[in-house]
């Protein structure tokens, strides 16, 4: 086989977030007698003929850190391509394991935080990839600046209610949500005008970015600069026209199926919502995904997917068994 052969062969990985309850992950750093000594990657290990990706994460686990995994969440797949080889990373949320980490191959460990899961985990003397994810080793595998970005979002995505609830009462839920730890919301009020949406969205930036959360507009990418949110979420049809990721620090998208998924995966989106999952009270005769083919379409993604329609908050755990990051709520939000 010559290099040009060997360099297109795609090798298949299983990589594991390990993630303990206050949303702290584990790196570990490659040994000296491998390829990229010294850079941090997430743990794991090739593929073998035969197996599945999760049995190759159960054995590489065992074999590297000397751990049994209990519990793990198919999550992300990126395809990377390196001077050498181009690997496909199959990514794994594992939340339970039993035994002690033991560095079998002679590496070193590193339990980092994120800026997202509380003022105590963010890491201000560590690096910023380009893409996000603070850390306070270096320097990590290129493949996983995307991960480490992925890492910031929570798992809940909370979309307004506020015209159907009323604006006073929204903003009493909503501050009572922020206290109870709510990090992520879409402002997304179809009834009103843009001047009345210009104004909830002031009110709303000011008091989420006050309980340290963040906060994405629907559609109005000029109107995320003029009240200091920290991006946008597009709608379907803005996704099928843009041609390049607007000039926001998060961008999301909405999705119906996997050519609008893979449309925002090529704009460079950093997360997506795919909807509906499930009938909703709304449209309760209308098509939906249901949770077979919402896996079938977040397996393959490259970028973090919230589940969105028909869902409660008791559904976080199926969502996860499913592929997704997480899951979007209207109503049930509040």
């Amino acid at each position: 086989m010559d290099r040009k052969t060997e360099n297109t062969k795609i090798v298949e990985v299983s990589a594991a977030v390990l993630q303990r309850p206050d949303g702290s992950f584990l790196l570990a750093q490659r040994p000296p007698d491998k390829i990229w000594a010294g850079y941090w990657e997430f743990p794991g290990g090739k593929i073998e003929p035969g197996e599945t990706a999760r049995e190759a994460l159960v054995r590489e686990l065992r074999e590297e850190l000397g751990i049994t995994i209990e519990t793990a969440y198919p999550w992300l797949t990126r395809v990377f391509t390196y001077p050498h080889a181009t690997v496909r990373l199959n990514f794994f949320r594992v939340t339970g394991w039993r035994g002690e980490l033991h560095p079998h191959e002679g590496q070193e460990f590193a339990w980092q935080g994120t800026s997202r899961a509380s003022p105590s985990l963010a890491l201000p003397r560590g690096e910023r990839g380009q893409e996000g994810g603070y850390v306070s080793v270096s320097p990590v595998l290129p493949a996983n600046a995307p991960i480490l970005r992925a890492l910031e979002l929570p798992t809940l995505y909370a979309i307004s209610n506020a015209s159907e609830l009323g604006v006073e009462l929204f903003f009493i839920r909503l501050k009572a949500k922020l206290d109870e730890g709510l990090r992520l919301v879409q402002l997304r009020e179809k009834n009103l005008s843009h001047d009345e949406f210009r104004e909830l969205a002031l009110r709303v930036v000011k008091l989420a970015h006050a309980g340290g959360a963040k906060v994405l507009l629907n559609g109005d990418l000029e109107l995320v600069q003029e009240v200091g949110a920290d991006g946008v979420q597009l709608t379907s049809a803005q996704l099928a026209q843009l041609t390049q990721r607007p000039s926001v620090e998060w961008c999301a998208a909405s999705c119906h199926g996997v050519a609008e998924l893979h449309q925002a995966e090529i704009l460079g989106c950093d997360f997506a919502l795919l909807s509906p999952v499930l009938s909703t009270k709304s449209h309760p005769g209308a098509p939906h995904l249901g949770w077979d083919n919402f896996a079938a379409i977040a397996k393959a993604s490259s970028i973090p997917i919230y589940a969105l329609g028909g869902l409660s908050p008791e559904d976080m755990k199926t969502a996860w068994e499913q592929g997704a990051h997480g899951i979007a709520l209207l109503s049930q939000a509040w």
